[in-house]
């Protein structure tokens, strides 16, 4: 099967993942607690701000992978289940990171000594992002 690719919603998805990444890390959120179990201070992360658009730039890079590979599972996904189309991205997207990005980000946690807060909030991101991505890949 050919999966037909609309790259006009994996870069609709990027940005939107991108805005849930920056209210999700943001004061409203989780900024304090992410930046205290980071060890980051406000003064480092002032610091930092040179080379945030490089990083924002190659984040912004992986999520349009990630929304074109959910792209195409979800269309294998829609093929074989079946099911509305946000049925599909939302299921789809929903074991891709139990299977994928939660174990992944789990290693950190086992190898890298991080705390599970940490692990909490970033893969908790890591959820919201590819549901609102599958959302925005279904619908359009």
């Amino acid at each position: 099967m050919d999966a037909q690719v609309n790259f006009l919603a994996v870069v609709l998805a990027g940005i939107v993942s991108m805005v849930v990444g920056f209210l999700w890390y943001s004061p409203v959120l989780f900024a304090k607690p992410w930046m205290k179990l980071m060890g980051y201070t406000t003064k480092s992360m002032k610091e930092s701000q040179q080379e945030m658009g490089k990083l924002y730039l190659l984040s912004f890079v992986a999520t349009l992978l990630t929304a074109f590979v959910l792209s195409h599972v979800m269309a294998l996904s829609d093929n074989y289940y079946q099911y509305p189309k946000l049925m599909t991205g939302i299921t789809t997207a929903f074991w891709m990171w139990i299977g994928f990005i939660a174990p992944t980000q789990m290693t950190e946690v086992i190898f890298g000594k991080k705390s599970w807060s940490l692990f909490a909030i970033n893969t908790g991101y890591q959820l919201a992002s590819v549901m609102a991505m599958s959302v925005i890949l279904a619908l359009l």
